[in-house]
C-alpha cells in the first residue's frame, strides 16, 4: 500500500470529554477546541451535574473558556444518581441543552460516588424507561464495581451481566457502551441491535497493558498510563483496531482525555485518566495507519458520532500532514494545579492537523 502523506477530512467531534472547571478547564479546553468542534462534556464534578439548571450553568463556564475565534460547542450530559427522575429527562430534552445522561456504577472511577451500582438498576428503571421514550442516550461506565472481580475483567463481566441484559430490556433506549477496551465489549457492540454503539480512545487503541510497566524501553511504574477502565491485553487492543478497521458505523472516537494535575498522578494514589486532547486526532491517525485503516480515519472521528446523536455532520475541514512534531513534556495550568502530563510526553507525533 502506497504511504499517505496528506489527509482532508471533515473537522472532528469528540464524544466523551473531560474538561473538569476552573483553572482546569482553562488549561484544557484550547487542546480540544483546537481542532475538535463539538464534545460530549462529562458530568462528573464534584458536585456532580445532575440537573438541567447545573448542565445550563456549566455550558456556560465551558462556552466562557472557548479561545476567541474557536468555534466549539459543548454538548452537555446529565449524572445519572437515584434523584434523576423521569420528569427531569423529558424536562431536560425538551430544553435541548442535555443530550445524554452519564451512568457511572458508584465507585468505578473518578468521582462516581453519586452514581447508581449495576445492582441497583432496577430503582431508575422508570427513569431509563423514560429517556427510550424521549430518544435521551445512555452513556455507560462499562465496569463491575464488584470487588471479588479481577480489574482486568471488570468490562467483560459487565457486558454479561449488565448490559446485554440492559439491552434486551429496553429495545428502545439508546445506549453507548463507552471506552470500549476488550475484544468481548467490543464484539457485543458490533452485533448488538439498531440503537447500541460504542466509543474507542486514543491510548486503548495504541498502547496494551504492559505499557503500565515498561514503555520505550525502560521498566517502571507509568502513572500518566493509568485509566480506567485500565489498558488490557495484546489481543484486545488488537481487537479493537480490527473494528475501527471495519469502517463499522457502531464506533466513533470518544478520547476520554482526563486531566488531572501532575502531582495528582505522580502520587502514591494516583488518579486515573490520560490527558490526551493536546494530540488526539493526530494520535487517531497514528493508531488507524499501524491498522492500515487511514482511509476510516474520517468516519471515525467525523461521521459515525454525529450519525449517532442525530446532529449535521461538521462544515469544517482538517488538513493532516506527516509532518513530525514533539509532544511537551508538561502543559502548565494556572493555580494550584501547577502542571499538567500528556499522554506520550515529550515524543514524537508523526502527523500534524490543522483546522482549515
Amino acid at each position: 500500500m502506497a504511504t499517505v502523506n496528506e489527509l482532508e477530512i471533515t473537522a472532528p467531534d469528540d464524544f466523551h470529554l473531560h474538561v473538569r472547571d476552573g483553572d482546569m478547564l482553562k488549561a484544557v479546553l484550547p487542546h480540544t477546541a483546537r481542532l475538535f468542534q463539538r464534545a460530549i462534556i462529562m458530568p462528573n464534578l464534584v458536585p456532580p451535574v445532575s440537573t438541567l439548571q447545573l448542565a445550563q450553568e456549566y455550558r456556560k463556564r465551558v462556552v466562557d473558556a472557548v479561545p476567541a475565534g474557536a468555534t466549539f460547542e459543548p454538548l452537555m450530559t446529565l449524572y445519572l444518581t437515584h434523584k434523576t427522575t423521569p420528569e427531569m429527562i423529558r424536562e431536560a430534552a425538551a430544553e435541548g441543552t442535555v443530550k445524554a445522561v452519564k451512568w457511572y456504577p458508584a465507585g468505578a472511577t473518578t468521582n462516581s460516588g453519586d452514581g447508581v451500582k449495576e445492582t441497583e438498576m432496577e430503582s431508575v428503571l422508570p427513569t431509563l424507561t423514560a429517556m427510550a421514550e424521549v430518544g435521551m442516550p445512555l452513556l455507560c461506565h462499562g465496569e463491575s464495581t464488584d470487588q471479588s472481580v479481577d480489574m482486568f475483567d471488570r468490562e467483560a463481566t459487565w457486558v454479561r451481566q449488565v448490559l446485554r441484559p440492559l439491552v434486551a430490556l429496553l429495545p428502545n433506549l439508546k445506549i453507548v457502551m463507552e471506552h470500549v477496551t476488550t475484544k468481548e465489549g467490543v464484539e457485543f457492540v458490533l452485533n448488538a441491535r439498531a440503537g447500541v454503539a460504542g466509543t474507542i480512545t486514543v491510548q486503548h487503541l495504541l498502547f496494551n497493558r504492559n505499557a503500565l510497566f515498561a514503555y520505550q524501553g525502560k521498566v517502571g511504574l507509568r502513572p500518566h498510563h493509568f485509566c480506567l477502565p485500565i489498558l488490557k491485553r495484546e489481543e484486545h487492543r488488537q481487537a479493537l483496531l480490527a473494528a475501527v478497521a471495519s469502517g463499522s458505523s457502531k464506533l466513533f472516537a470518544g478520547t476520554d482525555s482526563a486531566p488531572h494535575p501532575q502531582n495528582a498522578k505522580e502520587n502514591p494514589c494516583g488518579c486515573a485518566g490520560c490527558f490526551t486532547a493536546g494530540a488526539a486526532l493526530e494520535l487517531y491517525a497514528e493508531a488507524l495507519e499501524e491498522a492500515g485503516a487511514l482511509d476510516k480515519l474520517e468516519a471515525f472521528v467525523s461521521h459515525h458520532g454525529a450519525d449517532f446523536y442525530g446532529i449535521p455532520r461538521n462544515t469544517r475541514k482538517v488538513k493532516l500532514l506527516r509532518a513530525p512534531w514533539t509532544l511537551p513534556d508538561t502543559f502548565e495550568v494556572a493555580g494550584p494545579a501547577l502542571s499538567l502530563v500528556p499522554l506520550r510526553a515529550g515524543t514524537q507525533i508523526p502527523w500534524t492537523a490543522t483546522l482549515l
